[in-house]
């Protein structure tokens, strides 16, 4: 069975909030976000921030938490320090949740714009309680696909990683349109499948892939009110929609935002969301236009990776302190 960490802790975790006005947004989530940070032993003077983005479903301030034969990622960063693996650094894990249970760290009317809280001000504040050499993202799946698409976006981050993230819509989304419809319709649509989810006690898995979609929707297309990119008879896409979601796919974003901070992409070879084909694509692409980058196609699927942070996360110190 895989190992327990009865390590002690011997850095130092502190919370705050800030609120921001950025992340107004058409849900009614609360502008006021909590941020966990964890400061290790040995950090004297200005030192790397590394800010973890959690996948869908996921906060990065539950990355603290006990797990039965597994660390927190505070226990992960001590241990590679100890082991002289990578130096001491900040870590930064922040409440990023949403009501309708994740963030692609974008920004959105809807669900208020993350990218701008991330690159300022959430830097900001950092900023202004550490003493900060640079920064750097890492996250897995929708995290894995923020931190990608902020190193394109953004000029403020000194290195990304992204873990098995958000690439290929077409393979990745496409096939999941007709579950979704069948479950909306069910419900007569999509407010009244949101209604149904605001109610219940707990969710299906049909209820959570479902509503998965419906949080991309609000990212990818925001309108109104969050509608999916195809016709509610055929299900046949609706190509204004469904171009606005395939905007933001990295497959195409690569096209307009060529000047990435070092970047760390990987993912299993038999990913159940099939993002390896798209990152096969993308890793081509990245070739054809030779931005340097760091690509591995690793035997495994989209979950129980975090063991990969063992690789990324010293990988983002060399580049961060080998730079400064």
């Amino acid at each position: 069975m895989p190992q327990h960490s009865f390590e002690v802790l011997r850095g130092e975790s502190t919370r705050f909030s800030f609120t921001s006005k950025v992340l107004e947004n058409t849900l009614g989530d609360p502008l006021e976000r909590e941020v966990l940070v964890h400061v290790p032993p040995g950090v004297e003077g200005e030192v790397p921030c590394i800010i973890y983005l959690a996948p869908y479903t996921g906060t990065g301030m539950g990355r603290a938490n006990w797990r039965a034969f597994d660390e927190t990622l505070p226990q992960r960063f001590e241990r590679l320090i100890r082991e002289g693996k990578m130096g001491p650094c900040i870590l930064v894990m922040p409440d990023t949740f949403t009501s309708l249970g994740g963030n692609q760290f974008i920004d959105s009317p809807v669900m208020g714009n993350w990218g701008t809280w991330l690159a300022q001000d959430l830097q900001r504040e950092l900023s202004a309680r550490y003493a900060i050499s640079g920064f750097a993202l890492v996250g897995k799946s929708s995290g894995g696909y923020g931190a990608l698409v902020r190193g394109m976006m953004d000029d403020s981050w000194d290195a990304v990683a992204c873990h098995s993230g958000d690439c290929g819509f077409n393979l990745l989304y496409g096939e999941a349109m007709a579950s979704c419809l069948t479950r909306v319709e069910q419900f007569s649509g999509v407010e009244g499948f949101l209604a149904h989810v605001k109610e219940s006690r707990s969710l299906s898995h049909d209820d959570f892939h479902t509503l998965m979609i419906c949080a991309m929707s609000a990212s990818y297309d925001p309108l109104d009110k969050i509608e999916l990119p195809v016709d509610s008879h055929s299900c046949e896409f609706i190509a204004e929609r469904w171009d606005n979601w395939l905007s933001w796919d990295p497959l195409n974003l690569i096209e307009d935002y060529q000047d990435l901070p070092p970047t760390w992409i990987d993912v299993g070879d038999r990913d159940q969301y099939h993002i390896q084909y798209g990152i096969r694509l993308l890793i081509a692409r990245l070739n054809e236009l030779s931005i340097p980058h760091y690509h591995e196609e690793f035997s495994g699927t989209h979950s129980g990776i975090d063991n990969r942070l063992d690789l990324s996360i010293p990988w983002l110190f060399e580049k961060m302190t080998s730079t400064s």
